[in-house]
């Protein structure tokens, strides 16, 4: 699927946010990821003219188990993934699902009003709905002109 960027810079922060996930990554592989390695979640976002849609990949995790905060021009998910319980006796013969804490910062591509924000978790999808800001680029704002009393000599 190609991605259509709407301004340099909302591309090349999507590309820093790729490459700070894919070093987590390595990070996370060196030290022997599993549990407690910590993880990052997958994450779409859509743009609509009066809304910024996330959607955030948290398969196994609670409402109770993480937090969403809108911070400089970001949305910060924080949470964790707990393992489950499995029987003593159980032995582990495949192991690809990863738990424990997790972190993404997500750059919002436009200016939003977080106080009117929803979110919701249904189906392993955490889905937040951030109104934009309307734009008032080009709006015309007249300006008055005074009559300068010292002659022009500031």
């Amino acid at each position: 699927m190609s991605r259509i960027a709407k301004g340099p810079q909302l591309e090349v922060a999507r590309i820093q946010s790729e490459i700070n996930r894919l070093f987590e990554s390595l990070v996370r592989l060196r030290e022997g990821g599993g549990e407690g390695g910590g993880w990052s979640p997958g994450v779409d976002v859509a743009e609509s003219e009066t809304h910024v849609v996330v959607d955030i990949e948290l398969p196994g995790v609670g409402p109770e188990s993480v937090t969403l905060v809108a911070e400089g021009g970001e949305l910060v998910v924080r949470g964790e993934r707990r393992a489950p319980r499995r029987p003593e006796a159980a032995e582990i013969v495949h192991d690809e699902r990863e738990y424990g804490p997790f972190e993404r910062r997500i750059p919002i591509p436009a200016a939003v009003n977080p106080r009117e924000a929803r979110a919701w978790l249904a189906d392993g999808v955490l889905r937040a709905e951030l109104p934009k800001v309307p734009n008032r680029r080009g709006r015309a704002v007249p300006i008055r002109i005074e009559t300068d009393p010292a002659g022009g000599r500031g």
